[in-house]
């Protein structure tokens, strides 16, 4: 059966208590009021049931630890205090410490179990209404490492003749209930809970905008005006035709010849590359307000007294 720390188990512990942090409190003997120490943590099985708190015997820090079960305990969260039920500080010294670093297995559990079913004196009467007490309370006329210290000279489970002996693979918690068991007038008192919606907010990917370039090919047209030369030859009758020259005027000329330039404009056509436009890449933030709806519960009182006098507070 693995434990683990209430805070690995659940973060959120302290809404489950209402803010009330165990962690932290002060732990005293039931019967002298004497400080025992600290605790440090609180132990939980994997159904969230607690089953140890780690008391620290030291003053300030890096005191030892020990392991004190649930059952032998009394919470009361008005004083902010843990009174160990029928332990001393001197018992408690005599506690196999507890290391973070080792694993809480069924052999470790058994050496810390072992202690707290020595037999002791039984002189203290034992009330009706307190189910944690119904099995022998440990008082500092009998230590409690009477018979563990005894037994682990020799690595052996301590046991008496009132003992009855235990399984790795049948162990269960409930099989003690004067080490497990917990109730309502010594842990906790009666609150009322109600359950109420947190609202939350997770970033995820909801898609993903790839902008790229690519080559498009076309035939494009451009219409060039261009100018083309020819040669017109007019032959035309002059006014004075038929009249009679000087003898000196006419000039009989063989092989003469006029010449003219023609020229003509042909398309030059080229490329060049030039800037079309800009694309700029940005992201934008859209707020918008979402709206979620679920059942809640809430505790109301009920109270049951026909015909007392009650005085609700």
């Amino acid at each position: 059966m693995p434990l683990y720390k209430i805070s690995d188990f659940d973060p959120n512990y302290k809404d489950t208590f209402d803010g009330d942090d165990i962690k932290g409190m002060s732990v005293y003997e039931e019967a002298s009021d004497q400080k025992i120490g600290t605790v440090s943590d609180v132990l939980v099985e994997d159904e969230g049931r607690f089953r140890y708190l780690v008391l620290d015997l030291g003053f300030w820090i890096f005191g030892k630890k020990v392991l004190l079960p649930i059952g032998r305990t009394r919470i009361d969260y008005n004083t902010n205090r843990v009174y160990a039920v029928g332990m001393t500080r001197e018992q408690a010294d005599n506690l196999p410490e507890f290391n973070e670093r080792d694993t809480v297995d069924y052999d470790y559990e058994e050496r810390v179990r072992n202690v707290y079913r020595n037999p002791v004196n039984t002189n203290r009467p034992v009330e009706a209404s307190a189910p944690l007490e119904t099995s022998t309370p440990l008082e500092a006329s009998a230590p409690l490492d009477a018979n563990y210290a005894a037994a682990s000279a020799i690595n052996q489970p301590v046991t008496t003749a009132n003992t009855p002996r235990y399984d790795r693979d049948t162990y269960r918690y409930d099989t003690e209930p004067s080490l497990y068991e917990t109730n309502d007038r010594d842990h906790q008192t009666l609150r009322l809970y109600e359950e109420r919606l947190i609202a939350n907010k997770r970033r995820i990917k909801s898609g993903e905008v790839s902008i790229g370039k690519h080559i498009e090919t076309e035939t494009a047209r451009v219409a060039v005006p261009v100018e083309k030369e020819r040669v017109v030859v007019e032959r035309v009758t002059p006014t004075d035709a038929g009249r009679a020259v000087t003898p000196g005027e006419a000039n009989f000329r063989e092989g003469e010849v006029a010449r003219m330039e023609i020229y003509e404009e042909t398309p030059d056509i080229r490329k060049e590359t030039v800037v079309r436009e800009e694309v700029r890449v940005r992201k934008v933030v859209d707020r918008d307000t979402v709206e979620e709806q679920d059942t809640i519960r809430r505790e109301e009182l009920d109270v049951n007294a026909p015909g007392l006098p009650i005085d609700e507070r």
